[in-house]
């Protein structure tokens, strides 16, 4: 049985697993970086898990073959949205379009307030489930 003490945010590779160190992390970028794949730096404070276009910190690091300036980017956007989820997502141009290969959370706010599971009876004896996350009842900019 799978638990998820904290209510902590599953999305993206490591998320069952204590948050990454800088060296894992730069581990992971080399991985990615050895295999020609795009490095990105993402941000945002509503992690729904159907919100998969999160805000990007700079451009994409295409030509950027240099781990160190990449995770410093990272560090950058950890302190610039210090109370974000802040993700790196490589990209793999393998099938000929820029495709995810990777993707892991480096920053979570202090305090995630999880998700909510609204029921909903429709015709007949059909149930029509919503996830809603509760960082959306406040305004964007006011959540963390």
């Amino acid at each position: 049985m799978m638990t998820n003490p904290g209510n902590r945010l599953t999305q993206g590779q490591f998320s069952f697993l204590p948050d990454l160190t800088d060296e894992q992390i730069l581990a992971q970028v080399k991985y990615a970086l050895k295999n020609s794949w795009a490095v990105n730096v993402e941000y945002t404070d509503d992690p729904h898990p159907r919100n998969t276009y999160w805000e990007m910190f700079g451009i994409p690091m295409f030509d950027l073959k240099d781990p160190a300036g990449i995770l410093m980017e990272i560090n950058e956007c950890r302190k610039t949205f210090s109370n974000h989820y802040v993700r790196v997502t490589a990209y793999s141009s393998v099938r000929g379009t820029e495709s995810p290969a990777m993707s892991f959370i480096v920053n979570r706010p202090k305090n995630e307030p999880g998700f909510g599971l609204e029921r909903q009876e429709i015709d007949g004896r059909r149930v029509r489930y919503t996830v809603r996350s509760y960082a959306t009842e406040k305004p964007e900019g006011e959540r963390y």
